[in-house]
């Protein structure tokens, strides 16, 4: 087997990952840097330019898996891209959004590259989805060779899954990003078990442990409290969420406290893309079942589109919970113009519910939350640290030791890191080389061809 990791900057970016298996090419995911802006935003496919891929898989619809899929399929129009079928349905959605948001940044910072694709790409690529159900293997022939392409739920978000591929009796799985705890939206993962030959493994939370004692169930229970106590207070509580699977996760776990009494009955104010992104939630739990969201509950909780009129220091004239995107606080983003009116007011609160990058303007406040002042750039304001800043780990990935666990049980003769910043492939290296040191562990340097 021959394995190209086609990021270019490495980490978690532009994810993209070449293998060839005997006579197939195969290309898994696709995805946009979000740090990154024009070309080098996406994968380098210089290395498989010349190259015609037999099959194309999605694991799921995250923008960083993703974002650059309508390229792909733009120059290779008659292969089939397998996934979920929640993945087909949610895929088209998330990239017209992402083409808005290039032609936006493309005004403002005079980015010609922008869009990397057009609404036509898109329409193109949903022709060439192929969807598989999950754990139900389908054969692909080329010339006198097949192979088998199996998908597993992966638990990270809503259509995700792990691939598990068989040529002549080889087994290489690609977990995906990865959760085994169960949401409220959705089960946990369940990877295919057994040896396996070789295996591509996330590594997103290598760099840290989780603390002792800390769980999901746990940190669920800790945010409902603080948001008790910041409505309590008669303030208004800002909720930064991801887009796709958070909001929507976050919407049944206010509900349920408020059903059980936990949490009063108080105004529930939502806007960005996640709102769009219930309704196709609602339509994936009817046809497929694979989804526990039902849009009525957004009807009975009364949830209210918000007014984006607002002006940086000036708290929000309705109180209550405010759930918006984007979960980093991204610039020009609701969150980001809502931190910037409730943070001056003692009497509101912030709740970050996963990780922030430390380069984004929700990783910049949670480090100065104790400063006394933040600068919202865009705005040109700075504004007087007065309301609570929290953060709860809600994160989508699993905890490093629950990976390495799972790799430990496959007995892989080779295991390739993925998906992780330096320091938590670092970890993984470490570590498994000590668990398995019969299996080869191989850090991959991006662009560079591996014989596995």
């Amino acid at each position: 087997m021959k394995l190209i990791d086609l990021n270019r900057h490495g980490a978690i970016g532009a994810n993209s990952t070449y293998i060839q298996i005997g006579a197939f090419h195969i290309l898994v995911d696709s995805g946009l840097h979000p740090k990154m802006m024009g070309f080098d935003a996406m994968p380098d496919f210089e290395p498989i330019e010349d190259v015609e891929l037999d099959l194309i898989i999605l694991t799921h619809c995250h923008l960083d898996h993703l974002g650059s899929l309508p390229v792909v399929t733009a120059h290779n129009m008659d292969t089939p891209v397998i996934t979920t079928a929640p993945n087909a349905e949610l895929a088209p959605r998330m990239l017209r959004n992402s083409i808005n948001v290039m032609k936006r940044q493309r005004e403002e910072h005079g980015i010609t590259d922008y869009p990397l694709f057009l609404h036509r790409d898109v329409i193109q690529l949903n022709k060439q989805f192929v969807v598989q159900r999950f754990e139900h293997g389908e054969l692909y022939y080329k010339d006198e060779e097949k192979i088998e392409v199996i998908l597993h739920p992966s638990g990270h978000v809503a259509g995700a899954a792990a691939v598990e591929l068989i040529h002549n009796d080889r087994r290489i799985v690609f977990t995906g990003d990865v959760l085994f705890d169960a949401q409220r939206t959705l089960p946990g993962a369940h990877l295919p078990q057994g040896k396996i030959d070789t295996l591509i493994l996330e590594t997103t939370r290598g760099a840290k442990a989780r603390e002792h004692g800390v769980t999901r169930a746990s940190e669920v229970d800790k945010l409902v409290t603080r948001i008790g106590e910041i409505l309590d207070r008669d303030g208004s509580c800002l909720i930064p969420v991801f887009a796709l699977g958070r909001m929507q996760e976050l919407f049944k776990i206010i509900y349920e406290a408020r059903s059980f009494g936990r949490l009063p009955h108080c105004p529930v104010h939502a806007a960005g893309l996640g709102m769009d992104i219930c309704n196709y939630f609602d339509k994936i739990r009817k046809r497929t079942h694979l989804i526990d969201f039902d849009i009525t509950m957004l009807e009975k909780m009364k949830v209210r589109t918000v007014d984006m009129n607002m002006r940086p220091g000036r708290d929000m004239p309705r109180k209550g919970i405010y759930l918006v995107s984007s979960g980093m606080m991204v610039q020009h983003t609701p969150s980001y113009k809502i931190a910037a009116s409730l943070l001056p007011h003692a009497q509101n609160g912030i709740c970050f519910v996963g990780y922030c990058d430390p380069d984004t303007p929700g990783g910049k406040l949670l480090e100065e939350k104790d400063s006394g002042s933040f600068f919202f750039e865009t705005m040109d304001y700075i504004a007087p640290i007065r309301a609570s800043v929290d953060q709860f780990d809600l994160s989508g990935h699993a905890d490093r030791e629950e990976l390495a666990d799972y790799a430990e049980q496959s007995e892989a003769r080779a295991i390739v890191l993925n998906h992780g910043e330096d320091l938590a492939r670092e970890w993984f290296e470490k570590a498994l080389l000590e668990r398995m040191p019969a299996t080869k562990v191989l850090n991959p340097t991006p662009t560079v061809l591996y014989t596995i």
